[in-house]
């Protein structure tokens, strides 16, 4: 074993640890401990957060809660990225995604305007993609073209920008400039052989804990559906789309299948499978995942020029 193999399986071992801690079978316990390891883990001098109520169109019904994360220095207002958090539709929180938004932030320069959508079991399918759009909405009432978003989300929030995105194209309406996903599920069906192969290694994530989601999110419902697994979407026209995901996690065939079909549909989409990495190992503070951050912003710029 290599000296960097054994660092990676040191640090897969100590994130599987982490993970363990948060872990609840208790789903709101399993919540607020997200929420305070995104609380210490996601602060930042250097960052400023400003929360938002957000309304629909209409300015009635329940009002979502967000946040805009950005950075304390001049930076570029042109643009912004709306950030879709993972948790397999039952978990997660902006809170809990601020390790991730703090970093986009810092690295783009760009405002990130994240927020929290309504979880299962006690909220399924759609709720999280209507509260989505409601978000989509919003940013389009302050004055944003849809040319001016990029739409990013980690895990089901990867799902959650890639079926938000597909129904903007059902509705023919504008899409995002761009998708910058990492280690996103877009299958819930589990076809892809990684959900076998990378069973005993992956860190964070294991069939029974996706079955939990699964059942919570969309157990009335056709799992092949491309607004509840959107590998299996039509993308013709779909924008420029960047994908991450870690060598060593359950979900690595579905970023691979996504990579194949979106080719197919001739959309320029960029593909990068990280060396001995985890489901969404961004959030992790060490080298390679600022790396990882850095190429987001690489992205970013190349579609915003």
């Amino acid at each position: 074993m290599s000296i960097t193999e054994k660092r990676n399986a040191n640090l897969m071992h100590l994130i599987k640890r982490m993970h363990g801690i948060v872990e609840n079978t208790d789903i709101e316990k399993h919540r607020q401990s997200q929420k305070y390891f995104g609380a210490l883990l996601g602060s930042n001098k250097d960052m400023l957060i400003e929360e938002v109520g957000i309304h629909d169109h209409t300015g009635t019904g329940d009002i979502l809660q967000g946040e805009w994360v950005y950075v304390n220095r001049a930076h570029m207002k042109k643009y912004v990225i709306l950030y879709c958090h993972g948790g397999g539709y039952s978990t997660g929180s902006r809170l809990y995604a601020r390790t991730l938004t703090g970093k986009l932030a810092m690295s783009t320069s760009m405002d990130v305007l994240s927020f929290d959508y309504r979880l299962a079991p006690e909220h399924p399918y759609p709720a999280a993609l209507d509260d989505a759009m409601k978000v989509w909405n919003y940013l389009m009432l302050l004055g944003y073209g849809a040319r001016d978003v990029i739409l990013a989300g980690d895990s089901a929030g990867g799902n959650l920008a890639l079926t938000l995105t597909l129904k903007l194209k059902k509705e023919k309406r504008l899409m995002p400039r761009g998708l910058v996903l990492m280690s996103p599920w877009t299958d819930l069906t589990s076809s892809g052989k990684s959900h076998q192969t990378k069973a005993k290694i992956d860190p964070v994530l294991n069939a029974a804990y996706l079955a939990d989601m699964i059942r919570n999110y969309a157990s009335e419902e056709n799992l092949a559906d491309p607004f509840i697994s959107p590998l299996f979407g039509e993308f013709e026209g779909f924008p420029s789309t960047y994908i991450q995901v870690g060598e060593n996690e359950v979900l690595l065939d579905d970023s691979k299948l996504l990579y194949q079909k979106l080719l197919s549909a001739n959309v320029s989409v960029k593909l990068d499978i990280f060396t001995g990495m985890w489901h969404v190992f961004q959030m992790s503070p060490f080298k390679t995942a600022y790396e990882a951050m850095d190429k987001n912003a690489e992205f970013i710029y190349d579609i915003c020029r």
